[in-house]
């Protein structure tokens, strides 16, 4: 079985990070946190025992906290560190997520966690993400109960699975609803998600205008249904899609805690829900006097007998907050995995939106599915994939999500999104040709939309310049002559820039940074890295300071590979140019930019080398994903004599030329 393959890969690979040489990997990674500072330990209001840790030595101050993986949910592991020698010792004290809130995070560990082991004094306290034994288990448990399933759960596999020709997808029939705030196509998408029995997908292109159309179906829905449960596979996704339904009006009940910690966002979630519930100081008096019956060392006559009363109050308040808190939702959101909670024990939906389903294991969708009657997806598989670890079971087929399998063997209930409306035309059609049949149209509020007269909407900078003249410099400077290679690129893709030579850093950087670097097996490419910014540089000094201030204008930088965005940063950091406009440039990989946009995004693509190997860049849905994060310009950086081997970056390449006229 794939997931299985997967399943034991995650686990070896979790055992070898175990091992203390792989620590600083891991923080580097962000899946461990190295120091630590421990805090308070609390118990909440669902009443489990939290602890409070926070991040040290992680970032500048003025600096956003570095990235990590922690989000709520996830299993962590708490283990202390010993430089001599360099030992790592788990500690027997494991917790899930709470949440977290940048360097700060809450960890809910079991009553019995021996909090007094995280005041050592010898070694660094750290932890770790655990492996998530607790998602496999619900996977699998989900695909075992959908293979032997009857009723509507069977009903619902055999139509996913069979041919067309055997089983088809029921619909209702009745006219086009009209929604005049929505374009011909989404209003569209709506009445098909309103007419479908079975299952429904919406196919949402970059800046079509998915969450919208998604929001209006749910709301239409609720007008037939009262309650429906809302799904997507990260907690970031649950909670993009949850604000828009509050936005909306509708009254949401979020499983779990978010990913972005702030008023709005808390204000939904069940814990805190549960807080504001008026019952609930009379429950926390009671389970404090639970703790303190506990606690006490005498345990006489009728001790067991008021523990028993105090016990079935609780429990009865608890579930009368519950049921109220349950009965005013319309909208339950919560993660795939979270659709197990114990609290959605027994709750049946009419049905079931999954929000980003091409980014869901295809198992994943089977947790929530067996809640539901019928199936809604939303998403689009021409954009980032599952993540899927083995490259066996990937290649076998694991990374093939239900949305897309469906969309194969029942295209009739997909609906495309068309009319976009974030990117100028030029930047659009690329994407519509590759990846969705030249069926895609820009906005005519957005068609020509740019930041400069004549400016060319997309620009590929081709830092092979930059290797071949590096290893100029080189011999240049074996030869004695320092000061042989002048800078041939133009930064900012404008015709009329004029090219400068490189100064005595920039040489040796170049000469020492000619080829890729590895870092804790991520790629990066200095010499690519600072021509990067130095693109942007000349760039922000075509359009001026104080416009780029004015108007707020933001910019992305992307990276597939999550080394060179850790240099990019530095750089950033570092330099002066840039200070003033730190709070409108974002640096981070594509798969942190998924559902954002910028008016300028900036692209190091980093491979470099003779043979022609591109690796990770082969996943052409993340290119698709970095180029259309764009509304207004592209910049490209990279080689182009290793990139063009492959027919995608190719053709990439020979359309940004004739939109240059050549």
């Amino acid at each position: 079985m794939l997931l299985q393959m997967e399943y034991e890969q995650e686990k070896e690979a979790f055992r070898q990070a175990q091992q203390a040489r792989g620590v600083e990997r891991l923080v580097a990674h962000g899946d461990a946190w190295l120091p630590l500072r421990v805090g308070r330990s609390y118990y909440n209001s669902l009443n489990q025992l939290c602890v409070e840790v926070y991040r040290q030595g992680s970032s500048d101050p003025d600096d956003e906290p570095a990235d990590h993986n922690f989000e709520f949910g996830k299993p962590v592991q708490f283990f202390t560190l010993h430089p001599s020698p360099s030992t790592l010792h788990p500690l027997p004290i494991t917790g899930t997520v709470s949440y977290v809130d940048g360097d700060r995070m809450v960890v809910s560990v079991p009553d019995t966690a021996p909090l007094a082991d995280l005041q050592v004094s010898e070694g660094q306290i750290g932890v770790m993400l655990f492996f998530d034994e607790t998602s496999y288990r619900l996977m699998f448990e989900a695909l075992e109960r959908t293979m032997r399933a009857k009723g509507r759960l069977g009903y619902l596999r055999d139509l996913f699975y069979s041919p067309t020709r055997q089983m088809a997808a029921q619909t209702y029939s009745f006219p086009d609803m009209g929604f005049d705030y929505l374009n011909a196509t989404q209003a569209h998408a709506v009445n098909e998600v309103l007419r479908a029995k079975d299952v429904a997908i919406v196919h949402g292109p970059p800046g079509t205008g998915k969450t919208t159309t998604l929001v209006e179906a749910i709301y239409e829905t609720l007008r037939r249904e009262p309650q429906v449960l809302v799904c997507a596979q990260s907690n970031m996704a649950v909670d993009w899609i949850s604000e828009k339904l509050v936005d909306r009006g509708l009254n949401v009940l979020r499983i779990g805690n978010p990913t972005r910690v702030d008023d709005k966002m808390l204000s939904f979630t069940y814990e805190r829900r549960f807080e504001a519930h008026p019952d609930y100081p009379q429950l926390w008096a009671i389970r404090k006097a639970i703790r303190e019956l506990r606690a006490g060392k005498k345990r006489g006559d009728g001790w067991h007998q008021k523990m028993d009363r105090l016990k079935s109050r609780a429990t009865e308040l608890e579930i009368r907050i519950q049921q109220e808190l349950f009965q005013q939702a319309h909208v339950i959101a919560c993660t795939l995995v979270g659709s197990a909670n114990r609290l959605l024990d027994g709750q049946k939906f009419g049905t079931l939106f999954i929000d980003e389903a091409a980014q869901a294991l295809e198992a994943a969708c089977w947790i929530a599915i067996r809640r539901a009657g019928r199936v809604i997806l939303a998403g689009d598989h021409c954009q980032l994939p599952p993540t899927v670890k083995c490259y066996e079971a990937l290649r076998q087929g694991l990374g093939r999500t239900l949305m897309e399998r469906i969309a194969r063997q029942r295209p009739e209930v997909v609906t495309l999104l068309r009319m976009q409306y974030r990117m100028h035309e030029d930047i659009m059609r690329f994407s519509s040709d590759w990846f969705y049949h030249n069926q895609m149209i820009a906005a005519p509020e957005v068609r020509n939309r740019s930041i400069l007269d004549l400016d060319l909407p997309m620009t590929w900078i081709n830092s092979e310049e930059l290797r071949v003249k590096s290893e100029e410099f080189a011999a240049a400077r074996d030869a004695g002559q320092r000061d042989a290679v002048p800078r041939p690129l133009n930064a900012c893709g404008q015709r009329d820039a004029v090219p400068r030579p490189l100064n005595a850093c920039e040489q040796r950087d170049a000469a020492a940074n000619s080829s890729l670097f590895t870092l804790h097996s991520s790629l990066s490419n200095p010499a690519e890295a600072r021509l990067t910014l130095l693109a942007l540089q000349a760039y922000f000094e075509l359009i001026g300071r104080e416009r780029i201030q004015e108007e707020r204008l933001d910019v992305g930088i992307i990276s597939p590979y999550r080394a060179q965005v850790q240099l990019l940063r530095q750089l950033l950091r570092r330099s002066d140019f840039f200070k003033p406009f730190r709070r409108s440039i974002t640096v981070n990989t594509v798969d942190g930019f998924q559902g954002q946009e910028r008016d300028i995004i900036v692209i190091s693509l980093v491979r470099s080398n003779d043979e022609g190997q591109i690796g990770f860049l082969r996943e052409l849905r993340r290119m698709n994903v970095a180029i259309t994060r764009a509304r207004m310009k592209v910049i490209i950086l990279g080689d182009r004599s290793t990139l063009t081997r492959h027919p995608f970056y190719r053709k990439l390449w020979q359309y940004i030329q004739a939109l240059r006229g050549e």
